[in-house]
């Protein structure tokens, strides 16, 4: 990762990783270990959907840029507010948000801001496009119901995530825990 981080500075462009997944207790040890290699690196930001990963980050590395994942379904001026609390840098609100939803949150921001309770200028984006999924932000369980699997885990088998295919399937077909999410 050193190499490529590299790669990509000298030519002017930014390199993140996504550490969009939820964090067990017995997995805490090894993402400790990827975050200082990740920290390590060089890369540009981390883009986090766990809240204890926001915290073990901060732990490890007080000014390391986190960007809120829209997996962290933020969809408010509340949640904006906490994720500044966390340590975040930028925040990537819940792709379900409507226009007038998204409006409110950064007219709430604005207010706030102006009072100091948010820092002036955390960035607000928004992920307008994302898989064909019908989980809110992401977060969705039956992947793991199902198939025992994560869906955005790497390790997870791919039978398990509803990416295989690209049309609903019938659940009680005999490949239902291959191609529904």
């Amino acid at each position: 990762m050193p190499k490529l981080m590299e790669f990509l500075h000298r030519r002017g462009v930014k390199g993140y990783v996504a550490f969009n997944t939820l964090v067990f207790a017995d997995e805490l040890a090894q993402a400790e270990h990827h975050l200082r290699a990740i920290i390590g690196a060089g890369v540009d930001a981390a883009i986090v959907q766990d809240i204890g990963i926001c915290r073990l980050i901060r732990r490890l590395s007080p000014d390391f840029p986190i960007h809120a994942s829209t997996q962290m379904t933020i969809t408010s001026a509340a949640g904006v507010e906490f994720a500044r609390e966390l340590g975040c840098n930028l925040v990537v609100l819940a792709r379900e948000c409507s226009l007038k939803e998204l409006a409110r949150i950064q007219a709430a921001f604005g207010w706030l801001a102006e009072r100091a309770t948010l820092s002036a200028g955390l960035p607000l984006e928004v992920f307008v496009h994302g898989a064909l999924c019908v989980a809110y932000s992401g977060q969705c369980l039956t992947s793991e119901a199902l198939a025992g699997a994560r869906p955005i885990v790497a390790s997870a088998p791919r039978r398990a995530g509803c990416r295989t295919n690209s049309f609903p399937m019938d659940v009680s077909s005999p490949w239902a825990t291959e191609g529904i999410c």
